[in-house]
């Protein structure tokens, strides 16, 4: 089958949504379709383009009207879909509705391809509560429009257990994993310190406040019977790192959190080997939001490192290599993570093994077999 990947944005190499897409991509070609890539990015010289397979098949040219027209017009991809016979449009959501999307897909539509969302995130409007001004805006444009949006798909696929989603039927799937790009953890030795490790795009849904409270607690003890260090692995945002540095200054942990802003390749797994657990989110409640498969969680379980989340997970709910955090926004307990490590006796192949079937190619056949087994 022919299919086209669409995204709204280009790909970068250190960012986690590219890589994931990217391993997306490879499961639908390892269940034997031709799978073209769509993407918008600026060239080295400036331009505005759209682009398929590094082809450029649009060039909105440069300047403020540029950028106003490439999320107007859509026509070049409605023009390739027809001319390459494209039978499968698979399209990430940007919470980016509008009536020219709109347009985009209802042509699509009535040329008889079939069209598929993914909604990274679901239920995601509350998340925008805690972004700039601009995003506000676009969300109510977004909010305005998805629902028509939606009723040009043949379905959303969403890694939630709702089974509609703005008035269209859903695909559920879990976020996935491609092991061959993420390494066994090493075994690490923590019989006199122990390394926790967080990655991620840092936002309040993460909850990384309240591990670093949790540590503060920790050490205001009178014995602390083993030092525990934090590391944080990607961007925070100004105004969480100074709602952090309020948390770490209080207490005096300073030397306990390390901020190692973005990381990838080798880099991050040097963070990897020097950790025996992993931190999740821990704030998914204040997007309101109780169900959820994040890929994090997927890509420490690939990885063989045990972990601490607080949203229902059903993938990993019952394994014995996690702990559940109370959804709230209580101080995460360090004592508890540092008695679980101590006795956890796991090796990282065996957590590996526990999630073989979350591969990316499994996951990609479970979408296309929903639309096309009819």
């Amino acid at each position: 089958m022919r299919i086209l990947f669409l995204t709204y944005h280009g790909f970068e190499k250190a960012s986690g949504i590219s890589k994931k897409m990217l391993a997306q991509i490879k499961g639908l070609r390892q269940n034997g379709h031709e799978v073209h890539v769509c993407f918008y990015d600026i060239s080295p010289e400036g331009d505005r383009c759209r682009y398929v397979d590094g082809k450029v098949i649009k060039n909105y040219g440069k300047g403020l009207f540029s950028s106003v027209w490439q999320r107007m017009s859509y026509g070049c991809i409605v023009d390739y879909c027809k001319t390459n016979a494209v039978e499968l449009v698979y399209v990430r959501s940007f919470m980016n509705a509008s009536p020219f999307n709109i347009r985009l897909f209802k042509r699509l539509k009535q040329s008889g391809t079939k069209c598929v969302m993914e909604i990274p995130t679901y239920p995601y409007d509350k998340e925008f509560e805690s972004l700039p001004l601009k995003y506000k805006f676009e969300h109510i444009f977004d909010k305005l429009f998805r629902r028509r949006l939606a009723s040009y798909m043949d379905a959303i696929v969403t890694f939630s257990d709702d089974k509609e989603i703005f008035g269209q039927r859903t695909i559920n799937i879990s976020n996935g994993i491609d092991p061959d790009t993420l390494p066994l953890q090493p075994v690490v030795d923590t019989s006199n310190e122990l390394h926790l490790i967080g990655v991620a795009e840092v936002h309040p849904w993460h909850g990384f406040d309240r591990l670093i409270a949790g540590l503060g607690l920790y050490y205001s003890q009178s014995e602390i019977p083993k030092p525990v260090y934090f590391h944080v692995v990607g961007g925070v945002p100004d105004v969480l790192m100074e709602q952090f540095s309020k948390i770490i200054n209080e207490y005096h942990i300073g030397k306990f959190v390390i901020f190692h802003g973005k990381l990838f390749g080798e880099e991050l797994d040097k963070v990897f080997a020097q950790c025996a657990f992993a931190v999740g989110s821990l704030g998914r409640h204040r997007s309101g939001i109780t169900q959820i498969k994040t890929l994090k969680n997927r890509e420490y379980a690939c990885r063989g490192i045990p972990f601490i989340y607080s949203e229902c997970d059903s993938d990993f709910d019952h394994q014995h290599y996690i702990i559940k955090a109370p959804a709230d926004e209580s101080p995460i307990g360090i004592q508890q993570i540092v008695d679980f490590v101590e006795s956890f006796s796991l090796k990282p192949e065996e957590i590996r093994k526990t999630i073989e079937q979350l591969q990316w190619k499994y996951q990609m056949k479970e979408v296309v077999d929903a639309l096309f087994s009819h």
